[in-house]
């Protein structure tokens, strides 16, 4: 692997993020990786939690599973397979009425030639995709560092970033950002701070980028001391609910521990949208968290899905995670060659962990081509 004279930064350490990352240091190429959070994962992070009695329980609260149809990306599915990073996730998926109280039945898809249908989780976490791609050699992670600003600096065709504290990042050729944020007035209007990247820079973005649609969901994590044996799927979708929209069992997917059963719901953005109407995006208190907690769980009591009562409770909220729109469409990501700026992520291509995959791919392959291109000259 020969080694490419150019540094680039990437900011975000999602699927997106990490797998554009991942493939320029494949390459040679000097990256940096900074996210806020502990570790890597985005809307594919894991939750870790530990009991009163000192029992510890693992939630994939995010993206539960994903999906695979492009050849490009079951290549790359299949080459994290091998590795033992992810595996298919074999429980049908159903549909609940929560006006009947009956289940519908399940997907009519047949796995063994719909490879469309199949779902693939991280093994022994959503999560672990993302960490084993972060491992790549040559590719610096710097987790708990939150970038605040990302300056142009015009003489010398280089990114200057800015910490959230302040402290001076580094200079880079090449910056790509996997947050939809980082221009997002929503977000600067909750925080009180500027956006991260100026919209002023890139002005046949702006409009695209400073106020992405997008849809909130509060995710319940449940675990039980007993199996839920009533219900005879282990991942279904909920219809006719104002509350809930969907519900899967952490503990029947690959790796897990089978210790304790645990379950994942997923509210409704109808649900989600009214409590952020009443209370907004800063981050929910203790209390709200465990209003909702009560009302998720009442939910899918009263609906006839849950007779016990589980001895763990703890709700999520994800105010902006999901994207309600695709603002590059066939491009995949948004590209300035000029300024070497790549923006990915799966509100650019499709609103999945496949088309945040596919963007990460695509900015990674347009970083490449610019950096090709200054080391001829």
């Amino acid at each position: 692997m020969s080694t490419i004279a150019a540094k680039v930064a990437v900011v975000g350490s999602g699927i997106s993020g990490a797998i554009c990352a991942s493939s320029l240091a494949r390459i040679g190429v000097s990256v940096t990786l900074f996210d806020s959070a502990r570790g890597p994962g985005g809307r594919m992070s894991q939750r870790r939690e530990t009991t009163d009695d000192g029992k510890e329980l693992f939630f994939d609260h995010g993206a539960p599973y994903f999906t695979a149809s492009q050849p490009d990306i079951l290549r790359l599915v299949q080459e994290w397979v091998s590795k033992g990073i992810v595996a298919q996730w074999d429980e049908v998926h159903g549909t609940f009425d929560s006006a009947s109280k009956k289940f519908l039945g399940v997907d009519k898809f047949d796995t063994t030639k719909d490879v469309s249908s199949k779902k693939y989780v991280g093994v022994s976490g959503m999560n672990s995709i993302c960490k084993a791609l972060c491992r790549e050699p040559g590719l610096e992670t710097k987790f708990g560092v939150g970038v605040g600003k990302i300056d142009w600096l015009v003489d010398e065709y280089l990114w200057s970033l800015i910490g959230f504290d302040g402290q001076y990042l580094g200079k880079f050729d090449c910056v790509v950002a996997s947050d939809k944020n980082i221009a997002s007035r929503r977000i600067s209007d909750v925080s009180g701070r500027d956006t991260p990247l100026d919209p002023s820079l890139f002005p046949e973005w702006a409009d695209k980028i400073k106020d992405i649609p997008v849809r909130s969901c509060f995710t319940l994590m449940l675990a039980f001391a007993e199996p839920l044996s009533s219900i005879p799927f282990k991942c279904f979708s909920i219809k006719n609910s104002e509350i809930l929209s969907a519900a899967f069992c952490n503990s029947s997917k690959p790796g897990r521990s089978d210790k304790s059963e645990c379950w994942v719901l997923h509210s409704t953005a109808e649900y989600a949208y009214n409590i952020i109407s009443q209370h907004g995006l800063a981050k929910p208190s203790n209390a709200l968290l465990t209003k909702v907690a009560k009302e998720l769980l009442l939910e899918f009591q009263s609906i006839g899905l849950c007779g016990l009562q589980p001895y763990f409770t703890k709700a999520h909220r994800w105010g902006s995670a999901f994207p309600a729109a695709s603002i590059a469409r066939e491009e995949k990501c948004l590209w300035d060659e000029g300024k070497g700026l790549a923006i990915c992520g799966d509100f650019c291509f499709c609103p999945n962990v496949e088309g945040a995959i596919c963007s990460g791919v695509a900015a990674a392959a347009n970083v490449m081509e610019k950096l090709k291109s200054l080391s001829s000259l």
